[in-house]
């Protein structure tokens, strides 16, 4: 419910892939709703690779924190940490392209009331 493209009623809005199109570009899926094949398909993926980040960040912090890990080690380490943050920043991207937008009366209200620290409140000289 808190999607931007879950109203079947609403408009279409692309979701980015986790996976590029055979040229390498952006792969984008519009659907009205959120339960197709492909949608699940995708969400599968990103959590594989979300898991697969979490793995190798772990295992590239012990090859990283030992001074006499061979340069071959380190440099595959870092390639493949290279690929993961590539993946996450697609998968953060296509998340972030989901979320709804309150319109500015409603983000008005809701904000409204709330305190704002001031650079001139707090300790006095």
């Amino acid at each position: 419910m808190g999607q931007a493209n879950s109203d079947a009623h609403g408009p279409a809005f692309p979701r980015l892939l986790p996976w590029p199109t055979p040229e390498g570009n952006p792969c984008y899926l519009v659907t009205d709703n959120n339960g197709g094949y492909l949608s699940r398909l995708a969400d599968d993926l990103e959590a594989a690779q979300l898991a697969t980040g979490t793995d190798l960040l772990r295992r590239a912090r012990r090859v990283l924190e030992d001074p006499m890990s061979p340069y071959t080690e380190v440099r595959y380490a870092g390639i493949r940490l290279a690929e993961c943050l590539t993946d996450a920043l697609r998968i953060a991207e296509s998340r972030g392209m989901r979320l709804v937008v309150p319109d500015d009366e409603e983000h008005r209200e809701s904000t409204r009331g709330r305190a704002t620290p001031n650079a001139g409140s707090g300790l006095r000289a």
